[in-house]
């Protein structure tokens, strides 16, 4: 969470550049993403840390629909593969076109729709969380390892860069 509200943080001084308007809405964003994450955690108990993770390798944006070298596609922020929409629909008792245009336009839906997968991963994996983030993406097990070895680079990636923080805050006089 500290790692999603330091980017989010990032983007509020950004837009804080264009005016007092700008960075009420900044934070808006940031409680509701946050907001988002935590609901969604406690709904399909899962780990809010693993979702952000998942978004970090994921790397996907809101409306952005990524083609497949197998023709499928990717969706939103999550890159929820289109395999999944019959089946979330049938979660949300949707339409089809209704639950792709949610995971494609609505950050809480494709957040929410992402646990809902990690849920299902983990289930099948019988709680062990590195078989679930595994198939949470593939049930290939060369995409697997690859998957598993993206977000265990980002999740060290984080630990390094929240420890640098860390030691430059108590540096400063920050952790007093």
């Amino acid at each position: 969470m500290k790692r999603l509200r330091k980017a989010l943080s990032g983007a509020a001084l950004i837009l804080a550049t264009i005016g007092p308007s700008g960075l009420a809405s900044a934070r808006a964003d940031e409680a509701m993403i946050e907001g988002c994450l935590k609901a969604a955690a406690e709904l399909h108990q899962v780990s809010a840390g693993v979702l952000v993770l998942l978004l970090s390798v994921e790397d996907g944006r809101l409306g952005e629909v990524s083609q497949n070298t197998n023709r499928t596609v990717d969706i939103g922020p999550m890159q929820l593969n289109d395999t999944w929409v019959p089946k979330i629909a049938e979660h949300w008792r949707a339409s089809p076109d209704a639950a792709y245009r949610a995971l494609r336009d609505n950050f809480c839906a494709n957040v929410e729709g992402g646990a809902w997968i990690l849920r299902q991963a983990l289930d099948e994996a019988h709680g062990d969380l590195w078989k679930g983030v595994a198939l949470y993406h593939s049930h290939d097990p060369v995409h697997q390892l690859e998957y598993m070895q993206l977000v265990y680079a980002q999740a060290m990636r984080l630990k390094r860069e929240s420890a640098r923080e860390l030691a430059s805050a108590d540096s400063n006089g920050g952790g007093r």
